[in-house]
């Protein structure tokens, strides 16, 4: 039997009145100033003006290949060394050592206040489908705590790992929600071609989302890292227009500036959903600069300019990819801020936003995410007062609740 819950005096816009939330059977059923229902609560929250956002989403993780880092750590701080290493390690992963790490990310994800995921384990000739496997079991265990969305993810290549073509596919049929590519780690332009055309059949014949990780370069030398135009057309002509999400995407930083605003149209018009994931690209691009170091970072303000629908996400905690994170969205949140120049207030929303409603937009979960009347109770509360001011403080997750139910209390709220 669920309990109902009032949040009151939660501060969800720094425009106008703080707003009571009424939760009843796992959804809002009433917000509204000062609603004077606590003898119908079974429990009630103040909040004391305190930020309420819905429940944080984090789109794009590896929980899989986390905190690999310090087995063997990334020497050259490469993405060929960060391929490279993470392949010999994946020969030596166990059941019981993949689902240990992997619960580990969930469980400090939910404590920041993630209350949604959508994890991209490998899917190869090298981890087989144990990744997708142990994600399976966790998003039955946790189910009251967060819901996951798997993503069968090829990082080896398809052409270039054999059975994995066929081992996607499985990972499909076994319950995954959303195909995986990673087109640039094939031999050859026309092998990223064909990767290309095996993603957009396997989504057609399951009906699910793609999402894939694309163009992630600090230059444009390689027509491997130059696929995000070609995505856009054939987005159209498979008509999966809103379900595409293509992660990294840093050569776009790299093109002039006329010809990229002409493809962040198509990608606005197109309904793609462009991913940065500041830890690692920051982190793994612009190594070959000797000075004028290249920030290497899809550019955010001018794709939100052309109405692209622009999210973030941590991608690795502690691997070769990335040895830094411990699954705080507002920490990868205050990078990317501070790297792509988003210092106002109304920019700093907007950086919420990305983890909040246009991350949603990018799930395909718009119709029961939301601080709105019969949507999914999932929120969080947070120890600061204005929402402009969230990314700066970094605060405390106070309370957190999914589908109506409190799951972490780490602070009493002031009194």
């Amino acid at each position: 039997m669920t309990e109902t819950l009032l949040v009151k005096n939660a501060r969800i816009s720094d425009e106008g009145a703080l707003q009571d939330l009424f939760i009843k059977d796992g959804l809002f059923e009433k917000i509204g100033p000062q609603l004077e229902m606590d003898e119908q609560a079974d429990r009630v929250i103040d909040c004391r003006g305190k930020v309420v956002l819905p429940g944080l989403i984090e789109s794009h993780i590896h929980p899989d290949k986390a905190f690999l880092e310090d087995r063997k750590p990334n020497v050259s701080g490469t993405l060929d060394e960060a391929i490279r290493n993470t392949g010999e390690l994946k020969k030596a992963y166990t059941y019981d050592d993949v689902y240990n790490r992997a619960e580990k990310v969930l469980n400090w994800a939910i404590s920041k206040g993630t209350t949604i995921m959508r994890a991209h384990p490998d899917v190869d000739h090298i981890e087989e489908l144990l990744g997708v496997e142990v994600l399976l079991e966790l998003k039955e265990k946790y189910r009251d705590k967060i819901d996951l969305q798997i993503v069968v993810f090829p990082q080896e290549g398809i052409l270039k790992s054999e059975g994995t073509l066929d081992r996607l596919e499985e990972g499909l049929k076994m319950g995954a929600d959303v195909v995986g590519g990673c087109p640039y780690n094939e031999k050859s332009i026309e092998d990223s071609y064909r990767h290309l055309e095996y993603v957009f059949d396997l989504a057609e014949k399951y009906d699910v989302p793609v999402d894939m990780h694309v163009d992630f370069a600090d230059h444009t030398d390689d027509p491997r890292y130059m696929l995000t135009e070609r995505i856009c057309k054939m987005t159209i002509e498979r008509g999966w227009q809103g379900r595409v999400a293509l992660g990294h995407v840093t050569t776009l930083g790299s093109m002039e500036t006329e010809e990229a605003g002409q493809l962040f149209d198509k990608i606005a018009e197109t309904g793609i959903t462009i991913m940065p994931l500041p830890a690692t690209d920051v982190y793994l691009n612009g190594r070959d600069d000797t000075h004028n170091v290249r920030r290497g970072m899809a550019p955010v303000k001018r794709l939100l300019e052309h109405g692209v629908n622009v999210v973030f996400a941590s991608n690795n905690i502690r691997n070769a990819f990335t040895p830094f994170g411990n699954a705080n969205l507002l920490l990868v949140g205050y990078l990317l801020a501070e790297t792509q120049y988003m210092g106002s207030a109304d920019e700093q929303r907007k950086v919420l936003d990305m983890i909040t409603v246009n991350a949603a937009k990018c799930l395909g979960i718009e119709e029961t995410y939301g601080l709105e009347e019969g949507k999914q109770a999932d929120l969080v509360v947070l120890d600061s007062e204005k929402l402009s001011e969230v990314i700066q403080d970094q605060p405390i997750a106070n309370v957190v609740v999914k589908r109506g139910q409190v799951i972490v209390e780490q602070q009493i709220l002031p009194q």
